[in-house]
């Protein structure tokens, strides 16, 4: 019987395999750890110097508490320096210095109106000071927070506000205990100093990031990203795929496209918060002027205006009725120059504002029209496709019409009469019951009906593609407004004049390329044929 309960030689060997899988799986977690971090430091290295930076200056932050002669001078007091440093120092300088300039300015402001109450409440007597300290705490607190719903303080000085309301509040009630107020805001004050003083040397001195250079290369990649989804797009939906194609790389292609245009769909807070943060850095005041932060932030606002178009073209890929690729074939090369000179443009723009140029003045080509004029030359030559036969007219009529009538019948049929006495109610409650299987038939039915009678008409085998067209056509409408809008940027910004020097020293590169490529098809050229 002991034999018999005795586990075998397998099972032994599961059970160990059951213990040693999770040990496995623990002691792989450090080195995925790892993986990650490494890959998230590899994709921005400035967030790793930033890192570094942080823990610098920290340390430097904390001698005050360690060494000896700071901590006589500066007492527990340092660690409001520790807590500034933790709390100011941002990715980028603009951060920085908009957090370090609303903490100095709301422990100034707090600091002052508190020595004034105190002095007013210590010359008002004992018994009327407690009232007047804490209809002022209520006073402040309440103005303070009500200030923080105004638009304009929100956007700018929030993180002010919060800080003077703490340091009044902090001040005020410790005072009430404490005789002498003066030297508790003198040290904080100083602490909070020495906090800002670091963490502006370490933003604008130890290899700065600028928030302006975030967002102007942030614009630059917007055009790059939705060049590169509408020409991907445009070959997927004219590519010939065979069954044994490969699914990965399908999947590779399309979602290629789909992060070209998403990045600029989804950048509307982030060019906010970096044209924000942007105003504050003092890199451009030596051009004596506002640098235009803002024109970026309504460059982005045309951009995606213009990316809905690509999303909805890429959405003609993912449709469920599509055009037959001998249709597609037919109209192959006018939408692919279409697409070509659209993205030209793209390419063009990008390059001009990466160099703080103006773009050719004959930015949209000739080209670009004579691909319009192409494609609906080709349009108009094949008629049939988009209107289909008058066979084929007649048949949907018929249709819609038996189903129309169908719909009216039966909406006749179940309409119940309109009573209101009580024996109308009471049939009506009783003939519930017998009709609720009949009206589940016909909700099951009708989905039915509805898919028959859809499939049952003859649509044009082009009408999926007259959607991709007319798309083709609204997104060169669309990219009129882009070049205005970029062209009230270079104004605004004092980009160069346009000369065509540079512009054929692009070209002449752009041609090496291609004849490197030895016969291969070359990358598309980033700029226009103004110079030919």
């Amino acid at each position: 019987m002991a034999m018999a309960c005795a586990p075998s030689s397998s099972d032994k060997k599961n059970i160990m395999r059951m213990c040693i899988a999770p040990v496995k799986k623990i002691g792989s977690l450090p080195a995925s750890w790892g993986r990650h971090a490494w890959s998230i430091g590899r994709e921005d290295p400035r967030r790793a110097i930033h890192a570094l930076k942080a823990g610098t200056a920290l340390t430097l932050v904390s001698l005050l508490y360690i060494l000896e002669p700071f901590f006589k001078g500066i007492g527990k007091n340092a660690m409001w320096a520790v807590m500034t440093v933790v709390v100011v120092l941002e990715f980028t300088a603009g951060a920085t210095i908009c957090k370090g300039l609303n903490r100095g300015l709301g422990t100034v402001l707090a600091g002052s109106l508190a020595f004034l109450i105190e002095l007013v409440a210590v010359r008002s007597g004992k018994d009327f000071r407690a009232f007047f300290v804490g209809a002022s705490v209520f006073v402040i607190g309440f103005a303070a927070t009500y200030l923080r719903f105004f638009p304009s303080i929100k956007k700018s000085y929030d993180y002010g506000v919060v800080i003077f309301l703490l340091t009044f509040n902090l001040i005020t009630v410790s005072s009430f205990r404490q005789e002498d107020v003066v030297p508790l805001a003198k040290d904080r004050l100083s602490t909070i100093a020495i906090g800002c003083a670091i963490c502006l040397f370490m933003s604008l001195l130890v290899l700065p990031n600028w928030s302006g250079e975030d967002l102007h290369n942030s614009t630059v990649h917007k055009f790059e990203g939705l060049a590169t989804s509408i020409e991907a797009c445009v070959n997927e939906y004219f590519g010939e795929h065979d069954q044994d194609d490969n699914i990965l790389d399908k999947e590779a292609v399309r979602a290629s496209i789909h992060v070209g245009y998403r990045a600029v769909l989804d950048s509307k807070s982030s060019d906010e918060t970096l044209a924000h943060y942007a105003s504050w850095e003092p890199r451009h005041s030596r051009h004596c002027y506002s640098y235009p932060w803002q024109k970026y932030v309504k460059l982005g606002s045309v951009l995606r205006h213009f990316a809905f178009t690509v999303a909805a073209l890429h959405g003609c890929l993912e449709s469920e009725i599509q055009t037959p690729p001998s249709v597609r074939s037919l109209f192959r090369g006018p939408c692919t120059r279409v697409a070509r000179e659209v993205a030209k443009v793209l390419q063009e723009l990008a390059v001009s504002i990466k160099h703080h140029r103006r773009c050719a003045p004959d930015v949209l080509s000739d080209h670009l029209q004579e691909a319009l004029q192409d494609l609906n030359s080709a349009i108009r030559s094949q008629p049939r496709l988009f209107l289909g036969s008058k066979r084929a007219c007649a048949a949907n009529s018929r249709m819609l019409m038996e189903l129309n009538s169908g719909k009216l019948t039966a909406s006749r049929a179940t309409l119940p009469s309109f009573k209101t006495d009580t024996t109308s109610l009471y049939e009506r409650k009783n003939t519930r019951t017998d009709q609720t299987p009949e009206r589940n038939e016909r909700s099951t039915l009708r989905p039915t009906l509805s898919k028959i009678a859809i499939t049952s008409l003859e649509f044009s085998e082009a009408l999926p593609f007259a959607a991709f067209a007319s798309l083709l056509v609204e997104m060169v409408v669309r990219l009129e407004l882009v070049i205005e809008e970029v062209k009230n940027l270079e104004r605004a910004a004092n980009f160069r004049e346009f000369t065509g020097y540079d512009h054929l020293i692009i070209d002449l590169t752009s041609k090496e390329k291609k004849r490197n490529t030895n016969g291969a098809p070359a990358p598309l050229n980033p700029v226009s044929t103004a110079a030919e």
